[in-house]
């Protein structure tokens, strides 16, 4: 509602600023005052529709575009006072002169602004503010939990309102799994860059491609650059890989560890509970069968060797938490 009185007032400006025009306009001006108020009202409705057919804009793009400008235009009005005299005699080539140096300093700054804009915060313009709710901190995704497709059903659930980072280089070791001669990795890249198309795809995901080649990852691996982009971001590394997980700690970048989070989600199965379990195939021991649960934890069920195939009761007698996830010890005792 708010945009569209404010594209009314604008276009009631549009034509106020039509009359000034015309009232300014000579007497003997051979100029047709409809053809002015045709020509600004045109001008108006094609600032409204681009308004209308661009909805997504970024405030730190507009920032560096605005910023970029204003600096451009000062150092122009600076250079030009130093110098003017040069052109005392030629104020037709001192003009083309001023025009041609104003074009080329507003488009470096642009470039410039645009080009580092991922070092800054624009909240307000080009000033960049400690950030020190927690919640703010973008994440940085790796290759591993990007392939592995749970980030995101995890960012659709509400859970994560950060801004999301996928780092160039670790895009292009994705790409390269997917162009992989190897079935199972090509596989699991294209499946990686599915994952992110549906994640940019979504209104509700602020997915960013990092494109910045920074002077501290070079040379360095990948996993070492995410954790170097996580520290120079103050951000946080997301991902399944254990070794990864141990960088990060190492050079005291926070990380968000997917494998931790579905651990610490699985339910909770305390000694002498009972749930029901199918059991899927004879364990190491004699008398063992082995389940899973809908998570995939796996039970060890004693005196279930027999049961393959069918869903028992079986009763909680011990669990066992390790790297690779939770282990339950549970016991079939049939009923007399």
């Amino acid at each position: 509602m708010e945009l569209i009185i404010l594209r009314c007032v604008f276009l009631l400006c549009a034509g106020g600023v039509s009359w000034i025009i015309n009232t300014a306009l000579p007497s003997d001006a051979d100029v047709n005052p409809y053809v002015v108020f045709a020509g600004v009202m045109g001008v108006a409705v094609v600032a409204i529709m681009g308004d209308i057919f661009i909805p997504r804009k970024r405030i730190d793009s507009i920032s560096a575009v605005y910023f970029g400008v204003l600096i451009g235009i000062l150092l122009t009005y600076i250079l030009w006072i130093a110098i003017a005299p040069l052109f005392a005699q030629s104020l037709l080539v001192g003009n083309a002169v001023k025009l041609i140096m104003g074009m080329l300093l507003c488009y470096v700054c642009v470039s410039i602004l645009i080009q580092t804009k991922d070092d800054f915060r624009f909240l307000i313009p080009y000033v960049e503010f400690v950030r020190e709710v927690k919640g703010f901190k973008p994440l940085v995704l790796d290759t591993s939990v990007v392939i592995d497709g749970r980030i995101a059903d995890l960012v659709n659930t509400g859970v994560f309102d950060n801004q999301l980072i996928m780092p160039r280089f670790a895009l292009s070791e994705l790409q390269a799994i997917a162009d992989s001669s190897d079935k199972l990795r090509r596989v699991r890249g294209r499946r990686g860059l599915d994952v992110l198309n549906r994640m940019r795809a979504d209104d509700n995901v602020d997915l960013m491609i990092f494109d910045r080649d920074l002077p501290e990852l070079a040379g360095q691996t990948v996993d070492l650059k995410l954790v170097l982009l996580a520290k120079h971001l103050e951000g946080k590394v997301v991902t399944g890989d254990f070794n990864l997980n141990k960088v990060a700690k190492l050079h005291n970048v926070p990380v968000i560890n997917l494998n931790e989070i579905s651990n610490s989600l699985r339910p909770v199965y305390l000694p002498d509970e009972s749930f029901n379990v199918k059991i899927i195939k004879p364990g190491e021991g004699a008398e063992q069968g082995i389940g899973y649960l809908d998570d995939g934890t796996m039970v060890v069920v004693e005196g279930a060797r027999n049961r393959i195939g069918q869903e028992l009761e079986v009763r909680v007698t011990s669990t066992l938490q390790t790297n690779a996830g939770k282990m339950i010890f549970a016991k079939y005792e049939p009923r007399g």
